[in-house]
């Protein structure tokens, strides 16, 4: 359904190290910086991309919007949110842990990015 996922970023060299920590628990190399100066991860499950605005505006949070990335366990969720917090993010939500709901089990963390765009660590649990 999704092709890719771009986020805007005030600070490029920020958010870049910000994600390389945390997409790097969840197994992702380091994003790349275009010649147009945005950074992108690309794997077989699809691009993820920062940008600085288009229209000169600073980055804003989406109000109501996650992004989420898939992890491999609850260990894996967990590591993804400390090196978060280790690398500028901020939390938000619950902390760490299950959430049960419309019969799925789901282990999931949040964050705000460096641009205070929310994200999220998710394991479904069988």
């Amino acid at each position: 359904m999704f092709s890719h996922v771009m986020l805007g970023a005030n600070d490029i060299e920020q958010s870049k190290n910000f994600y390389d920590a945390i997409l790097g628990t969840l197994g992702v190399k380091p994003g790349f910086i275009d010649p147009k100066g945005r950074c992108f991860y690309r794997t077989s499950g699809g691009v993820f991309a920062l940008t600085k605005p288009l229209d000169g505006n600073a980055a804003s949070h989406g109000n109501g919007s996650t992004i989420g990335f898939a992890a491999e366990s609850p260990e894996a969720v967990e590591t993804w949110h400390k090196v978060g917090l280790e690398n500028g993010g901020v939390a938000c939500e619950d902390p760490p842990g299950i959430r049960e709901g419309n019969g799925m089990k789901l282990y999931l963390a949040y964050l705000r990015d460096p641009a205070g765009n929310k994200i999220c660590a998710m394991h479904r649990v069988p």
